[in-house]
């Protein structure tokens, strides 16, 4: 065989092996690319993103409401294994991140684990969101001691369950979460305690229709087990409900994780206040927020921008500490709004909605004033 022959021949095999090894070799990284964006003020699969009832909504059948849309990032699932084609793929598309697969999936997390954790912090953050909602616009929110988590075979796991509302404990009234640590550890191991509680079922139904639970209690004898260090403990983390003066539901499938809540406090906002907040603009954001209307930084901030520009928004409303990250590629035709509260992203929407967006707060790269 002549020797250029046998060059090529041996190049071709190569080349082929190379390309093979590529599409077997599992590398360990995960790709974040632009989701889809929900306004926050319309429908989404036919109905309403946000249901309120018995309080007066704006703005009126046939008005427009503009757009105050949620972003979202489409990450490739835990159990995903990416090639190293995908990779080097992921690598050259501008509107794509390729991350190590444990930066989004801690490592021995199962695919189960990681959709229970997102779906726990979206609906955290849409209650945090219409507490921050409510707050900001001076409406009271009630709140009461529930059983946030049991642990399972310990004493409670079967007795109580989450959700349920813990009204007192061996007959002294709980006042706030930590009362019910302190009520069950003057046990002994081994020594019975009687919660005073309102099952969960009985509480959502009442809660539903923006009234706080009463009436339903149920006395529930509880013996204590030794902790690691000595104390008495029946197995439960308390934790604290919002008791909302009517009913907000926020109704959005196939979403995950807590960096909706800013736009579903304002979406809140702009439904309860008369008028129109964006003056019929394209607002898109992102944050987490928590119960007093702080704004959070969140993951993926560029796939969000991207998607948000691609959508058609104007303006996107940016958690301060992930301006500088934010403003190194800001897609065109879109101005970032630097916000560190709801109170903020309120008066930004009003200087949006009168077109005077000159003194609009916006981002910088790090290093720029």
């Amino acid at each position: 065989m002549p020797r250029r022959t046998a060059t090529l021949l041996a190049s071709t095999l190569m080349l082929i092996a190379l390309l093979c090894a590529g599409v077997l070799i599992p590398v360990p990284y995960a790709e974040m690319s632009p989701g889809p964006t929900v306004n926050t003020l319309g429908d989404h699969d036919n109905e309403p993103v946000l249901q309120i009832s018995g309080h007066p909504t704006y703005p009126e059948h046939g008005q427009p409401t503009g757009h105050l849309n949620m972003t979202t990032v489409r990450v490739t699932g835990p159990d995903y294994t990416m090639n190293l084609f995908e990779a080097f793929a992921g690598w050259l598309d501008h509107d794509a991140t390729v991350v190590p697969h444990k930066t989004l999936y801690p490592e021995g997390q199962t695919a189960e684990q990681a959709d229970q954790e997102n779906a726990e912090e979206f609906s955290q953050s849409q209650e945090s969101a219409k507490a921050a909602a409510l707050g900001q616009l001076h409406i009271p929110v009630g709140s009461q001691t529930v059983v946030a988590s049991v642990v399972k075979d310990k004493p409670a796991d079967g007795l109580l369950h989450a959700g349920d509302v813990i009204k007192a404990v061996d007959g002294k009234q709980i006042k706030a979460a930590g009362d019910v640590a302190k009520l069950v550890t003057r046990h002994k191991p081994g020594e019975k305690t009687v919660f005073t509680v309102i099952p969960a079922k009985v509480a959502a139904a009442t809660e539903k229709k923006g009234k706080k639970p009463a009436g339903g209690q149920k006395q529930i004898a509880i013996t204590t087990a030794k902790a690691d260090d000595g104390r008495a403990v029946v197995g439960i983390q308390a934790g604290v409900d919002h008791i909302f003066p009517f009913p907000i539901d926020i109704k959005l499938a196939d979403v995950g994780g807590p960096s909706a809540g800013l736009m579903f406090a304002l979406g809140i906002v702009d439904k309860l206040t008369p008028g129109n907040m964006t003056g019929g603009k394209f607002v898109a954001g992102t944050g987490t927020i928590d119960d007093k209307g702080n704004v959070g930084p969140i993951g993926g901030i560029s796939m969000k921008t991207v998607g948000a520009r691609d959508n058609g928004a104007q303006f996107f409303l940016t958690p301060k500490a992930n301006c500088a990250a934010a403003a190194k590629d800001t897609p065109k035709g879109l101005t970032l709004v630097k916000v560190g509260t709801i109170g903020d992203a309120v008066k930004a929407l009003k200087k949006i909605s009168s077109g005077d967006t000159a003194g609009l707060p916006s981002c910088s790269p790090a290093g720029r004033s």
